[in-house]
């Protein structure tokens, strides 16, 4: 039987953190940044997490491997 691998995909976009929470980036933060207003951009960096259960559901199981 061969390895798993985990979807490479999925890993490049989610994280899972240690309390197995599905974190994602969050949008509309790569361009057209400087018709956006400061606090809009510092609105939008950094990881937030998955909003529905199925959807995290979903991630894990891509990323266990």
């Amino acid at each position: 039987m061969p390895k798993s691998k985990s979807h490479r995909a999925t890993a490049k976009r989610f994280r899972i953190t240690r309390n197995g929470k599905v974190l994602h980036r969050k949008a509309t933060g790569n361009h057209m940044l400087t018709k956006k207003s400061s606090s809009r951009r510092r609105r939008v960096e950094g990881m937030t997490e998955v909003g529905s259960k199925a959807e995290a559901k979903t991630v894990k199981r891509l990323l266990e491997g």
